[in-house]
């Protein structure tokens, strides 16, 4: 005997939608309260999560972007200072050269000396040519050459000694440097002083008379 299959009746059919509604609910209201929990406490009203995401993203970048500023800036402040350093440096360094340079022609002899020496020469043989006694040939073409050479040396001398001090002590002066200066460039000055101060003591000794008196009118 053939029996018919049962057909859901309407208010089954009904109580099974209900049923299912009931239990897909909790997944919508999980997903809210997760969508709130997000949401942190103080933020307006109306603010999605969403919102709050690209906030902290905006944020992030901007402390990134402030973070390389403040790193580069001190960067580019001591390669300022470097750089001035290195231009003072380089200043310091050549005055010191020249100093020592100024020294050594305080001791040799410059060409400005034997220039004068050999004007005053000229200037003493028109004066005496003339006539004159022998002690007044002798100051006037010999003596006074003499005195002139020492004169101009001693000028070199003294710049030496000013230019060389002037390198030492420039370091006082002026925008105080990070780096210290150069030993070589404190050598080279000290070197300078020294050859000035020795050129000037010999310059004054041959301006008096001290190493080499003149010759007497009577041969001595």
């Amino acid at each position: 005997m053939n029996t018919t299959p049962s057909t859901p009746t309407t208010d089954d059919t009904d109580e099974k939608k209900a049923t299912d509604s009931t239990v897909a609910a909790p997944d919508v209201t999980k997903k809210a309260g997760a969508a709130e929990d997000a949401i942190p406490d103080g933020v307006a009203p109306g603010v999605t999560a969403t919102d709050v995401t690209e906030m902290d993203v905006a944020a992030t970048d901007a402390a990134a972007e402030d973070g390389v500023h403040a790193g580069t800036e001190p960067d580019l402040l001591a390669e300022a200072e470097e750089t001035a350093t290195a231009g003072t440096g380089a200043g310091t360094g050549a005055a010191a050269v020249v100093s020592a340079g100024l020294g050594i022609v305080s001791l040799s002899g410059a060409w400005t000396g034997r220039v004068a020496a050999e004007r005053e020469t000229l200037l003493g043989q028109i004066k005496t040519s003339q006539g004159g006694s022998a002690a007044q040939q002798i100051s006037e073409i010999y003596g006074d050459a003499w005195h002139t050479t020492a004169f101009v040396n001693g000028l070199f001398a003294l710049l030496a000694l000013l230019v060389g001090v002037f390198v030492l002590v420039r370091p006082a002066f002026g925008t105080p440097s990070l780096l210290p200066q150069a030993g070589w460039i404190r050598s080279v000055a000290w070197a300078g002083i020294a050859l000035g101060v020795l050129g000037l003591l010999i310059s004054v000794g041959m301006y008096l008379d001290l190493f080499v008196a003149l010759p007497s009118a009577a041969g001595g």
